[in-house]
């Protein structure tokens, strides 16, 4: 090896660290992360109990509604508490998520009520859906639920009973569910989002994550629409690691897992309808595919992956619709060129 070539690869790697460990580098954004998550949890630990007092009081105002409940069931069970555990996880759940996609592939479908439409994201998309298209997406969701899904949460139920019993008498805390709630969502938006940029490297896309991106344009059923694998990893485990290391009782479980659901849905639905959460975020990454790869949104803040979007005018309409008027009329495309 020559001298310049040896300087040569020298220079090579101190370029390389630099852009690791300078601004917008890889190990600058993994320390601002580790900042603004750490802080959001502090925050939470210190002023927890004035954040939830008002609502403490409202939830205490039902007496022991919920609790009164829950015995009851628990008492109809008579012991039984893998199959309360299944109910709670399973059926609910999927009861969730098809209750949903379901509503909405019917406008998928026949376009109607044709009010809805007018909400479409991606308006020359999906008028009407694909029909071979949507019930290869319904088998696999099917099979996702039944092989992988099911299993898991069997898994799940089992090193959980390893902390304790997650189907107990008693009920947690409202204050307590909300702080589980909190954690969970944190630890989704880190799992999730490295997780989903992983399945984004080239050498790993083409096997497995580019079944989910067939769709540029996103239906609700599609949120669940995945290989096997991916499903695993980048769809379960993030939800179900949050319950399993805090050993939480089933009703937030069952709660925590029906809004994840719900939440993907909507992202994926590809309506942005008034008074749901925006789901221009997600859909931006359907069509752009190396865009907007969180929950939330914080770690491609972080991370530069949201730069485009920031640029768009799908970011000017992420917002929350509080009028009947669909954002794209009220903040329209730019005329396209010759018009």
């Amino acid at each position: 090896m020559t001298v310049e070539t040896r300087v040569s690869d020298t220079r090579a790697a101190a370029t390389a660290s630099s852009r690791q460990d300078g601004p917008g580098g890889l190990w600058d954004s993994v320390k601002k992360a580790a900042v603004v998550i750490g802080s959001g949890i502090l925050f939470l630990a210190a002023f927890g109990n004035s954040l939830t007092w008002h609502l403490q009081k409202f939830w205490g105002a039902s007496g022991d509604f919920w609790q009164n409940l829950w015995t009851k069931l628990y008492v109809m069970f008579d012991g039984h508490d893998e199959a309360l555990f299944y109910m709670g996880t399973m059926l609910l759940p999927t009861l969730t998520l098809w209750v949903m996609s379901g509503l909405l592939m019917l406008v998928d479908t026949t376009g109607k009520p044709s009010f809805i439409t007018r909400y479409r994201i991606q308006m020359d998309k999906n008028n009407p859906v694909d029909p071979a298209k949507l019930k290869q997406a319904v088998k696999t969701v099917v099979f996702n639920q039944v092989f992988v899904s099911g299993p898991m949460v069997v898994a799940v139920y089992h090193l959980m009973t390893l902390r304790g019993n997650p189907c107990g008498p008693e009920l947690p805390t409202f204050h307590w569910a909300l702080m589980e709630l909190a954690f969970f969502s944190i630890l989704e938006e880190i799992m999730f989002y490295y997780s989903h940029r992983l399945f984004h490297h080239p050498s790993l896309y083409k096997h497995f994550h580019k079944q989910h991106h067939e769709w540029t344009a996103p239906i609700g059923i599609v949120s669940t629409y995945a290989h096997p694998l991916e499903h695993v990893i980048s769809n379960m485990l993030p939800v179900v690691m949050g319950p399993i290391i805090l050993g939480s009782h089933v009703s937030t479980t069952s709660m925590w897992y029906c809004l994840a659901l719900f939440s993907t849905t909507i992202s994926h639905c590809g309506y942005h309808l008034p008074f749901l959460p925006s789901p221009e975020f997600h859909d931006f990454h359907h069509l752009r595919f190396n865009q907007c790869f969180g929950v939330f949104g914080v770690l491609d803040r972080l991370h530069g992956t949201d730069t485009k979007f920031r640029q768009s005018k799908q970011y000017e309409r992420h917002t929350l619709l509080t009028s009947l008027t669909p954002l794209n009329e009220s903040i329209p495309d730019p005329p396209k060129k010759g018009q």
